[in-house]
């Protein structure tokens, strides 16, 4: 009879934003990670944005996706990371006034006040959120990216050599890896 074990992991993974730490679930159960990519998909789908034409996307509609980004990122955070991230001001006048748990909260309260804006408390660029989404889809996605429509995607490069003959190693490239 044969035996495997197979270890579950039990510490939150670290990503570091500048002085932030941010942690995330050391395990996400497979139909919880995709329900939340699939959310995610259907955010940008219907918010009608074109990943490889941005400039002529609506200023909203990208917001729009932005917000379900950062919203399937949380999902797979820690409680307190979560909410972290998730937190919102209210800005008038250049000043935060207030801040709020979610942009919903937010958004009402700057409703209510004359020329009033909501921005994320913790302000990240876009670049840094997607690198983010990249390295989360890597951890809980078993190393593999879920298919996405982007044209952009690069090509599993060719190896060297031929079937069942050696390959010269001045021709073997490794991959490089995040962690």
């Amino acid at each position: 009879m044969a035996t495997k074990t197979f270890a579950l992991n039990t510490e939150p993974h670290i990503a570091t934003v500048g002085s932030i730490d941010l942690a995330f679930k050391p395990e996400v159960m497979g139909d919880d990670f995709m329900d939340g990519y699939m959310a995610l998909r259907d955010a940008q789908r219907g918010a009608g944005v074109d990943v490889e034409n941005l400039e002529d996307a609506d200023p909203s509609a990208l917001r729009g996706v932005t917000n379900a980004l950062r919203f399937f990122l949380a999902d797979v955070m820690v409680e307190d990371s979560a909410k972290l991230f998730l937190r919102a001001d209210v800005v008038q006048a250049r000043e935060v006034v207030a801040t709020y748990p979610t942009w919903a909260e937010a958004e009402a309260a700057a409703a209510d006040l004359d020329e009033a804006s909501v921005r994320w408390t913790l302000r990240l660029p876009d670049r840094v959120i997607v690198e983010l989404m990249e390295w989360v889809v890597e951890l809980y996605g078993g190393g593999s990216r879920p298919t996405t429509s982007s044209s952009g995607s690069s090509r599993q490069p060719s190896r060297g050599g031929r079937r069942g003959t050696g390959v010269s190693p001045s021709r073997v490239s490794t991959p490089a890896t995040g962690s």
